[in-house]
């Protein structure tokens, strides 16, 4: 018996029954991962530009005379777009912002910074732009605002990862996109920029 152990080691030794499975134990687990990651990216990239199709096309719908009338049923148009590519909860939200001119997009309403903090605080007045009633970082109106107005629309689209591997890689379990078109609506009137003002809280 106790010559015959040596061979049975020597046997053992050059036994490679079982080696691809070991060695797949090593590379699947990673293979598997970036399968389910290229999967996960192409599906991000085909919803955004989905998303940015049917934004494009909201958008320029949105700038023609008699919109508001219509404006729900473009709204729902986008929705039933990306709800057709992305889990049922999902969530799909839409803003629309008019100004008066493209240069006012993103802009902050104007104030008498008087005690210079750049802070619009401690009474000091503003030119209340979107006539909400309070200083904002963005002078935008809701909504698609009146003739030649120039219209942010903005949708912000949240959903589930459709593969459980964001956490082996460090990534977010919710993919959130977001996208924007600015259009300005057809000139069937004359604008209004007369603007209130107020003073900051």
């Amino acid at each position: 018996m106790i010559g015959g152990r040596p061979t049975l080691l020597r046997r053992l030794a050059r036994d490679a029954t079982g080696a691809t499975l070991t060695e797949f134990a090593f590379v699947g687990p990673v293979l598997v991962l970036m399968v389910m990651g290229i999967f996960d990216m192409a599906h991000t990239q085909y919803t955004a530009a989905l998303v940015n199709g049917a934004m494009q096309k909201a958008g320029r719908d949105l700038t023609l005379e008699g919109a508001g009338s219509t404006e729900a049923s473009i709204d729902q148009r986008v929705i039933d777009q990306v709800s057709a590519v992305v889990p049922s909860t999902a969530s799909v939200e839409l803003e629309k912002l008019s100004h008066f001119d493209f240069s006012d997009v993103g802009q902050a309403e104007e104030f008498d910074d008087d005690n210079g903090d750049g802070v619009c605080n401690n009474g000091e007045v503003f030119v209340d732009v979107n006539e909400n009633g309070q200083w904002d970082s963005n002078r935008g109106e809701e909504g698609i605002g009146g003739a030649r107005d120039v219209v942010l629309y903005t949708a912000v689209v949240t959903y589930p990862r459709l593969f459980p591997m964001y956490g082996l890689a460090g990534m977010d379990q919710n993919v959130t996109l977001r996208s924007s078109t600015v259009m300005r609506n057809q000139p069937f009137d004359q604008q209004d920029r007369s603007s209130e003002t107020g003073n900051c809280v």
